[in-house]
This record gives C-alpha cells, sequence and structure tokens, in this order.
C-alpha cells in the first residue's frame, strides 16, 4: 500500500473539488481540470481535505493509490498556481518565434522547425532564446517542453542545442591532435 495515498490532499483557498461518482472535478483561478478515477478508488471532500480511500486489495489495483494522489494534488498545483518550464536554444543562430498557435525555431537545419501549441498551453519566447511553456497540466507542459527539446538535444562537445535553463551538460574532451 502506498503511503503517500493515506495522506489528505490539503486544498488551497480558491480551490473547490467537486466528486461525480468516478469523475473528479478541480476549478481554480486558472482553470478546470477532470480526472476519471479507477474503480477501486473513492475520493471524499472533506471541508478542505480530500481523502483517497481504496476498497479492492488486488495487486493490479494498489498501484493506482499513489498515482492519483499525485495526479489530484498535481490538478490542485495547476489550476491554483501553474507549472511552468523554460528552455533556452545556445547556438549561433538558433532563435525561436511564437505565431499564433505555433512555435517556430531556427535550429542550424537547412529548414526552419515549426511545432504547433497544443491547447490549454501558454508558449512566450524572451530575447529569441528563451522559451517559457506554462500551464494548468503538468503532463502537458512537460511533454511539450520535451518535444521542443527532441528536436535539437544538446550536443556533448560545444553544447549546443536545446536544453532546460537548469540542466547541467556534461561536455566531452574531442578529439586529441595526435603530433609526431
Amino acid at each position: 500500500m502506498s503511503r503517500l495515498g493515506k495522506t489528505p490532499i490539503n486544498l488551497p483557498g480558491k480551490v473547490e473539488v467537486s466528486v461525480k461518482e468516478t469523475t473528479l472535478t478541480v476549478k481554480g483561478g486558472k482553470g478546470t481540470i477532470e480526472l476519471v478515477l479507477p474503480q477501486a478508488l473513492e475520493a471524499t471532500v472533506e471541508s478542505d481535505r480530500v481523502i483517497l480511500k481504496f476498497h479492492q486489495r488486488k495487486a493490479v489495483n494498489k498501484s493506482f493509490y499513489g498515482l492519483y494522489h499525485s495526479l489530484i494534488r498535481n490538478a490542485i498545483t495547476g489550476v491554483s498556481s501553474g507549472f511552468e518550464k523554460k528552455l533556452t536554444l545556445i547556438g549561433v543562430g538558433y532563435r525561436a518565434t511564437v505565431t499564433k498557435d505555433t512555435l517556430d525555431l531556427q535550429l542550424g537545419f537547412s529548414h526552419p522547425a515549426s511545432v504547433s501549441i497544443p491547447q490549454g498551453l501558454t508558449v512566450s519566447v524572451e530575447k529569441s532564446t528563451q522559451i517559457t511553456v506554462a500551464g494548468i497540466d503538468k503532463q502537458l507542459v512537460g511533454q511539450f517542453a520535451a518535444d521542443v527539446r527532441s528536436l535539437r538535444p544538446p550536443e556533448p562537445y560545444k553544447g549546443k542545442g536545446v536544453r532546460y535553463v537548469d540542466e547541467y551538460v556534461r561536455k566531452k574532451a574531442g578529439k586529441a591532435a595526435k603530433g609526431k
């Protein structure tokens, strides 16, 4: 059994949680998120806390206990304060621009790369090399940032590419010149 799943989830001031059968709805200042709970779990809202209860003691269902505790906690955090990932472009001529619902990237290829921005995300570009991805769904924010990074991951010799702001890229020495 998950120890994390047993602990109650505290609700911030302006977040409302409602449960109808197997659907949990979280409403806050930034938006609304709905989660469908498996049949083995039941969520109850008591004053300013959400409590998960586990019913069926099957090995398959046990793994959902801690998972849905984290999913509910992330939904509450998302609608109250949101999530954000920052990427930076490192390389000569690397730049990014946002047009309507598309992120256009110049990453040293012979053609520009463009990525469509999913609904629910806000993408902004500062200084043409800093990309900020923000939204209320943690999984969606992280997946979009990972997709952008995968277009040109940082290479280990010069460090050029797309990387997270707090990411450390360990550089390799490269080829040594052979002298006679």
